[in-house]
């Protein structure tokens, strides 16, 4: 099976919309609080603008005998500012969806592995892969493309009390 990474243009966004809304499904079935499928139109908008303005983002996407199978967006963070204590590095996140019947066929590795040519190409010393719900499959799929824990993000709901004591 070949796979053609390529980088993505205003005719991918049917594709892009397409992939993004499966991936949405998918991750809903993990976690309906903290995930949803949004509206097609807003997506398409998004690909649009994503896709026709200056690049903060780097989109990829997978064919296999022509058909778009997968992407991966490289979403550039904002600079590091020079008041920080924290070593300044060029970031960014990664975000990979692959279709199902196309997963663990070297799709997304081969999605991954241009992620981060792309990136290095943009100045980035470091990627971020951000699982927000239970997610063994993604866990594995970024901890095999060598991706590990780096630090520790906590979150808070303002103005949601905390729960008493166990």
């Amino acid at each position: 099976m070949s796979i053609l990474i390529r980088t993505a243009d205003r005719g991918d966004v049917p594709s892009l919309v397409h992939l993004r809304l499966a991936n949405a499904e998918r991750h809903v079935q993990l976690d309906p609080v903290i995930y949803r499928v949004p509206d097609s139109e807003a997506v398409r908008r998004h690909f649009e603008e994503v896709l026709s303005a200056e690049p903060k983002m780097v989109i990829l996407i997978a064919e296999v005998a022509g058909e778009v199978v997968g992407m991966v967006e490289v979403v550039l963070l904002t600079d590091p500012l020079d008041h920080q204590i924290i070593h300044p590095r060029r970031a960014a996140e990664i975000h990979t969806v692959v279709l199902d019947g196309h997963r663990g066929k070297g799709v997304g590795s081969a999605l991954v592995v241009a992620a981060e040519q792309a990136a290095a190409e943009r100045g980035v010393s470091i990627l971020y892969a951000g699982i927000f719900a239970p997610n063994k499959e993604a866990v594995h799929f970024y901890s095999s493309a060598g991706f590990g824990p780096h630090g520790t993000l906590l979150s808070k709901e303002p103005g949601v009390p905390l729960p008493p004591p166990a």
